[in-house]
């Protein structure tokens, strides 16, 4: 499996600069819409394909800090020449039990069982935690409740992907994952003609120990969770 990992900015031209509000709104929602659109810029080379990669937005704000970062199985060769693109092959040399920290943002997905129904109701486990909490209680206890349903969520991908968390213990021997997740932020993606694209997401950063490099490298190339048209779901990774 071919994969390449890019690095892509938009040009440090005047012209380029022109455009930069209208290529990066200030606005989250909108910035995300139009990262998706110029992400699928570099790889539209024809009008039937199928997204065969994924990014994620990196940097500041300000368009001249702005990094898209994108695996992809194809290099990228559009664009129309607004970027200016890094890219280099993706092939980590991986070993069973060796330790990697990453960082992923990710849209958690789960299946509730729907009466009469093949497929269960998508939900937003984080949300789905939540609901039965007054307001009080959901904002005294939203960041411990993030924390517990992403790294629970995060351990399912694990046991799935060919990972498993690193875990240290706290002073009463209880067992903690050596990550942070944070977030839980809501998009309401603009679509013309049709309603808003909506997801949740969270960013975890943390480490990781591989225990089947193939199926991990294969899960990494696929993504985690949901929402990866949109910027989720590309899982970075790097030695400690």
């Amino acid at each position: 499996m071919s994969l390449f990992l890019s690095r892509v900015r938009l040009r440090h031209a005047p012209d380029t600069a022109a455009l930069a509000r209208l290529l990066l709104p200030e606005d989250d929602d909108a910035r995300i819409a139009a990262g998706h659109r110029l992400i699928w810029s570099l790889f539209a080379d024809s009008p039937d394909r199928e997204r065969d990669f994924l990014w994620r937005e990196d940097g500041g704000s300000a368009w001249q800090r702005t990094t898209f970062l994108v695996l992809s199985a194809r290099e990228p060769s559009g664009g129309g020449g607004l970027f200016d693109v890094e890219t280099k092959p993706f092939a980590p040399d991986l070993s069973v039990g060796q330790t990697l920290r990453f960082r992923l943002r990710a849209s958690p997905g789960a299946s509730e069982p729907k009466p009469g129904a093949k497929r269960g109701k998508r939900i937003d486990p984080v949300a789905r935690a939540l609901s039965g909490l007054d307001k009080s209680a959901r904002e005294e206890q939203r960041d411990a409740i993030t924390q517990t349903v992403g790294a629970d969520w995060l351990a399912r991908q694990g046991a799935k992907a060919g990972f498993r968390l690193v875990e240290d213990r706290d002073e009463k021997g209880r067992s903690r994952p050596r990550l942070r997740v944070e977030g839980d932020d809501w998009r309401a993606l603009p679509r013309d003609g049709a309603r808003p694209v909506r997801f949740g997401s969270l960013d975890f950063e943390g480490e990781i120990v591989v225990e089947d490099p193939a199926k991990f490298l294969a899960a990494l190339a696929r993504g985690f969770g949901r929402a990866k048209a949109f910027g989720c779901g590309l899982m970075l990774i790097r030695r400690p």
